[in-house]
């Protein structure tokens, strides 16, 4: 079996099962059996594949026609051009989280200590210390997420210091200038209409917000009003559906309220800062 035929053969069982971008895919997965890049499969067409490197591509293969993320069986997702390990104890990190560092970065680039609140694979975190070399803490509630980012900490040389605990509960008032989160937000009643790689796979702890997809906000804005000095920036992600919801919950306590969009132009990125 050659590499050209295995790809071939690979995208055609991916497309069959109406997998999206079924070669991309199968490049992917076959560059994850064999331990190379994907410039080395355009240079190597004709090159044998061993019997340990079918059998991994075929399973590979396999569990994505499952619905497996691909993702998941490569325990590999870029976030702001760096790689990051992603498990199913964490949600993969989407490009339109680049959203909530680039605001970030803008309205706070001098932060003195920042907060990611539901750190996941810890991107937002990582990738905001390896930035700006500032002090960095990241909280989630789940241990097994946490265990991954730790991991990322470590094989992309950040300086980030990680917390198990719900929200910003575990710090004292008034210690951080920045707060950053990407929460579970959407709203129960959708979980039968998501994707079945997004439904079966993805942690539901960080995918849903409760009944409207907005009771998280409720908490997050009181705990991070709280965690924040006088004037310190808060920049999360919302749904979609959401800006109308969280406007209204910022109320009189925040000022300088802002709502930036995505690429696709959905309103992605919610930025306050704390009524000194």
């Amino acid at each position: 079996m050659t590499i050209h035929t295995a790809l071939r053969q690979g995208a055609a069982l991916l497309e069959e099962a109406a997998i999206g971008a079924p070669r991309l895919t199968a490049e992917v997965l076959l560059c994850h059996a064999l331990g190379k890049e994907r410039s080395w499969l355009f240079s190597h067409p004709e090159q044998q594949l061993s019997e340990t490197s079918w059998i991994h591509y075929g399973r590979s293969l396999y569990e994505r026609l499952q619905g497996k993320p691909t993702q998941y069986i490569t325990r590999r997702q870029e976030f702001y051009g760096r790689p990051f390990v992603v498990t199913p104890a964490v949600l993969i990190p989407r490009p339109e989280t680049e959203h909530v560092v680039a605001t970030a970065l803008r309205l706070a680039p001098s932060f003195k200590r920042c907060l990611d609140i539901g750190a996941g694979s810890g991107a937002i975190g990582i990738t905001l210390q390896l930035e700006t070399r500032g002090e960095v803490i990241a909280a989630d509630i789940s241990p097994q997420a946490l265990a991954v980012a730790v991991q990322n900490n470590r094989r992309l040389g950040a300086g980030v210091r990680f917390v198990a605990g719900d929200l910003a509960e575990a710090f004292a008032p008034s210690t951080f200038d920045l707060v950053v989160s990407n929460p579970p937000y959407i709203p129960d009643e959708e979980k039968d209409a998501l994707q079945r790689e997004i439904r079966d796979y993805e942690p539901a702890l960080a995918l849903f917000g409760g009944p409207t997809g907005i009771e998280i906000y409720e908490r997050l804005l009181r705990s991070a009003a709280r965690a924040l000095v006088p004037g310190g920036w808060l920049v999360i992600e919302i749904g979609y559906r959401a800006e109308a919801a969280i406007r209204a919950l910022l109320g009189s306590s925040w000022r300088e309220v802002s709502v930036s969009p995505d690429l696709a132009g959905w309103p992605r990125v919610v930025s306050a800062r704390v009524l000194p």
